[in-house]
C-alpha cells in the first residue's frame, strides 16, 4: 500500500489519532506535513519522521491564518494529494445546559473546518488528476449518543459532507471517505473520562470500563487501528471505495 511521494497533510497531527495516522503514511512513503496549533509536539513529531516531514502550526478555525500557512506549504512542497481531517474536539452536557459557545465550538473545529481545509486544497488535486480525502469522523456520525447533541451534529455533518464531496468529485481521481471510530485510546479519551469524573463522583477505572462496553468487544480501540484503515484508503488498493463512512468499533453501530 505505498504512497511513496505522494505529499500528505494530515490536520490535529500533533497527538492521539492523528499523529499515528501521520507515523503510518510516512511510513508508507509519503511526504508528510503535520498541521495543528501545538509547534513543539508537531516538531518533535516531525523529528521523528525525519527530513520527509513538514510542520505547518494553524489552527483550522481561524481561516486566515489557515489560508495563509497552507498557501506557503504547497508554494514550497506542491499540492497536497492526500489530506486527512483529523482535527476535532468534544464537550458533554445536557442540550439544555449546552450555552451558544460550546455549540459554536463543536460545530466550527468538528465541520466548518472540514469546510475550511478541504476547499483549499481540491483544487491543486485536481491539477494533478489524483487525490484522496479522509476525515476522521465518529460513531456519533453514525448514530447517536446522549449528551452530546452538538458533537453528534457536527460528526453526522461531518459524514454527509464526505459522501456530497465524493459525488461531486467522481471521475476526477479523487475519492473521499470518512472514517468512524469508537472510543479510541487518546488524550481526548482520558478528558472525556476526567470530565465523567468531575460531574458525577465516578471513580475513574469505573468510568473507563463503561465507556470500554460501548464497544461490543469490550475494550478501547487503538490509533493504530485507525492510522491503518486510512493509509488502505489513501492507497491504490482502495480506489473504488469512495463516499462511505467506515466504522472502527469492535460492532458498536451493528445492531
Amino acid at each position: 500500500m505505498g504512497l511513496d511521494n505522494r505529499h500528505a497533510l494530515v490536520t490535529g497531527a500533533g497527538s492521539g489519532i492523528g499523529s499515528a495516522i501521520a507515523r503510518a503514511l510516512s511510513r508508507a512513503g509519503a511526504r508528510t506535513s503535520l498541521l495543528g496549533r501545538s509547534e513543539a509536539r508537531l516538531e518533535a513529531l516531525a523529528q521523528d519522521l525525519g527530513d520527509s516531514a513538514q510542520v505547518v502550526v494553524a489552527d483550522v478555525t481561524d481561516r486566515p491564518v489557515l489560508g495563509s500557512a497552507v498557501q506557503q506549504l504547497v508554494d514550497q512542497y506542491g499540492p497536497v494529494e492526500v489530506l486527512v481531517n483529523n482535527a476535532g474536539g468534544a464537550l458533554s452536557s445536557p442540550l439544555d445546559r449546552t450555552d451558544d459557545q460550546d455549540w459554536d465550538q463543536m460545530i466550527s473545529v468538528n465541520l466548518t473546518s472540514l469546510f475550511n481545509v478541504t476547499r483549499l486544497l481540491v483544487p491543486g488535486m485536481k491539477s494533478v488528476g489524483y487525490g484522496r480525502i479522509v476525515t476522521i469522523a465518529s460513531t456519533a456520525g453514525i448514530t447517536g449518543h446522549p449528551y452530546i447533541t452538538a458533537y453528534c451534529a457536527a460528526k453526522h455533518g461531518a459524514v454527509g459532507f464526505s459522501r456530497a464531496l465524493a459525488l461531486e468529485l467522481a471521475g476526477s481521481g479523487i475519492t473521499v471517505n470518512a472514517v468512524c471510530p469508537g472510543f479510541t485510546e487518546t488524550p481526548l479519551l482520558e478528558r472525556s473520562i476526567d470530565n465523567i469524573v468531575a460531574k458525577t463522583g465516578r471513580d475513574a477505572a469505573v468510568a473507563r470500563a463503561e465507556l470500554a462496553c460501548n464497544n461490543p468487544q469490550g475494550r478501547f480501540i487503538q490509533p493504530e487501528e485507525v492510522a491503518s484503515c486510512v493509509v488502505w484508503l489513501c492507497s491504490a488498493a482502495a480506489e473504488s471505495i469512495s463516499g462511505q463512512a467506515l466504522a472502527i468499533d469492535g460492532g458498536e453501530t451493528a445492531g
